[in-house]
């Protein structure tokens, strides 16, 4: 016999995917939610997004080179840090406190831990929980879009502390004509983004969709205003929580990949989300809750890994 069989582990499937196509398509996903960003929040905004690109791309090829490690900038992840990062600041974040955060989240959350792929958790949102306790107040300084240098409550603030502003309509929420982060203004663009990875297949929708459920359904019937629709939605399509569930509780690293994992996933974020809108003294808690279950992830993973085809559990016997 002339045929040669070659036997290797899994996988033996591939898909041609490689680590850089992903990282691009991330990119393209958030081109609609970075543009209507810079719109509505002007140039600032765009020197925040570069600025915070440019740091983590800096900081890995630093933290590279003086490690003598391989360069890894080429595969994008790095610029996809640092801009889920500048999408999570307020508009008029200094400068420098951006490139402080990206530098964080690339050397502390990510290298140190050996890498793409070898962090627990996401670090875009380690750098802005970071920074939420280091730099209190600009990080919840927030102005109204389309207008410059005007202070202004967002509408999840407004909601919890009853300040007396004027609450912008759900369309205009929408769209993204409220006061927010450069990134979460925009629940179209967020939108657009989520159907590009899905036509991608970048993304799994469980985690997705069972994240804005869970926590969709908790505040229906627990929340501050329970049974009323405008109040859900309002609670939806404000603050981060659809930028979080669709491109930071869907990183491959962070996040359970087994499809009883995802759910159990989602619904931890959807939970923790309510409950820190609903009892915390922060009016978000999208951030802190991806983190919290990010955390939770390997063991998750651990208990819903499914078994071996005819494996009990036990010790084979002899």
């Amino acid at each position: 016999m002339a045929d040669n069989y070659i036997v290797s582990s899994s996988p033996h499937v591939h898909t041609g995917a490689t680590i850089q196509r992903i990282m691009l398509d991330v990119i393209i996903a958030l081109v609609p939610t970075t543009a209507m960003g810079i719109y509505f929040f002007g140039w600032y905004a765009a020197v925040v997004i570069a600025a915070s690109i440019i740091a983590a791309v800096a900081a890995e090829w630093i933290f590279n080179k003086i490690t003598k490690q391989r360069n890894t900038i080429g595969d994008l992840s790095a610029v996809v840090t640092g801009l889920l990062l500048a999408l999570n600041m307020p508009p008029g974040i200094p400068i420098w406190m951006v490139m402080i955060g990206s530098g964080f989240a690339i050397i502390i959350v990510k290298q140190l831990f050996g890498g793409l792929g070898k962090n627990f958790v996401n670090p875009a949102l380690a750098a802005r929980c970071f920074m939420l306790i280091a730099w209190t107040g600009a990080m919840t300084t927030f102005r109204e879009p389309l207008v410059d240098a005007v202070a202004s409550a967002t509408p999840l603030a407004i909601m919890k502390d009853g300040i007396a502003e004027t609450m912008p309509s759900l369309l205009q929420c929408f769209i993204g004509m409220k006061a927010g982060t450069i990134g979460e203004v925009s629940g179209i663009a967020i939108l657009i983004g989520l159907a590009y990875l899905l036509i991608r297949r970048v993304i799994n929708i469980t985690i997705p969709a069972v994240y804005v459920l869970s926590f969709a359904a908790l505040t229906f019937f627990f929340g501050k205003d329970a049974m009323d629709v405008n109040y859900l939605m309002y609670q939806i399509l404000t603050g981060g929580l659809l930028l979080g569930a669709v491109f930071m509780a869907t990183d491959y690293t962070t996040t359970p990949t087994t499809p009883s994992g995802m759910v159990i996933f989602g619904i931890g974020c959807g939970v923790l989300t309510f409950l820190i809108r609903r009892f915390g003294g922060y009016p978000e808690g999208v951030s802190f809750s991806i983190l919290l279950m990010n955390v939770a992830a390997p063991l998750i993973e651990r208990y819903t890994i499914p078994k071996s085809f005819g494996n009990r559990g036990g010790a084979a016997k002899k």
